[in-house]
């Protein structure tokens, strides 16, 4: 009896011990929002309010760390804040709910924002845009491996009449994780937008999560998602809509999301 459960014991530490060696060469974060930024930005005293939904309806099931609640059918819903400080600066607060596969909810901690946007056309104008967005958050550890969570979003693209492009080299870093000394994550998201005529436009969006810096994971290990998304802005609610598809094993297979903005 008493080497049975000495090797029970045994039993639960290995499976910590393969939960925490997972971790330390897998990154996941809560998918609060899937975007990708151009250089849309408030003007100096507007308000704004987006609301992002997305569920993953079939993707990864198995926790990469130990109590780390996984992806698969799980909806998040998240209420982003922002207010424009300058024409040119703009800070944002992200609120963002969790329901699981069994259908517990979670709030799961909030995060901070400011949007740096130095070079953006003129409204009604076209070209180059460049910025920076940098997030700080303290994220429930069953969602993101440490607190807090640090981003990073360089924002470079292109616009004119009929494309729009941009590319966010992301950077993500966590902190204090219990279960792994975390390194900068490279996570970068691509956009391509064509004008279907006004506002309105269709494109894909791509996001990837290649691994740390200087260990970068085989692409057969990375998280890699393409999404089919339309932008629908002609009306007075503003939607951009998406189905993704992920391209690999190591992804999840389908997610939707919708990102609207609400009247204020």
């Amino acid at each position: 009896m008493l080497l049975g459960k000495r090797f029970c014991v045994f039993g639960r530490d290995l499976s910590a011990l393969a939960l925490a060696s997972a971790a330390a060469c897998a990154h996941a974060d809560l998918t609060d929002e899937i975007q990708v930024y151009d250089d849309s930005i408030n003007k100096k005293g507007q308000l704004g309010l987006e609301v992002h939904l997305n569920s993953t309806l079939e993707g990864r099931s198995e926790p990469d760390w130990p109590h780390e609640i996984p992806p698969n059918r799980g909806v998040r819903a998240t209420m982003e804040w922002s207010y424009g400080l300058t024409d040119w600066l703009e800070a944002g607060l992200y609120l963002p709910f969790l329901r699981d596969a069994s259908g517990t909810a979670y709030f799961a901690g909030p995060r901070m924002r400011v949007k740096w946007m130095p070079r953006k056309p003129g409204e009604g104008e076209f070209g180059v845009f460049a910025g920076l967005n940098l997030e700080v958050g303290a994220v429930n550890e069953k969602l993101e491996q440490g607190r807090p969570a640090v981003e990073l979003r360089p924002i470079f693209g292109y616009r004119d009449e009929n494309w729009l492009v941009s590319f966010n080299p992301v950077v993500d870093k966590a902190f204090r994780s219990r279960y792994v000394r975390s390194k900068a994550q490279f996570e970068p998201s691509i956009k391509l937008a064509r004008s279907m005529g006004g506002e309105n436009a269709v494109g894909i969006e791509y996001y990837d999560q290649m691994g740390p810096f200087g260990d970068f994971e085989p692409a057969r290990k990375q998280s890699q998602q393409l999404f089919l998304a339309f932008d629908v802005r002609g009306g007075s609610i503003p939607i951009n809509f998406g189905v993704g598809r992920g391209l690999n094993a190591a992804s999840d297979k389908w997610t939707v999301k919708m990102i609207f903005e609400v009247p204020l």
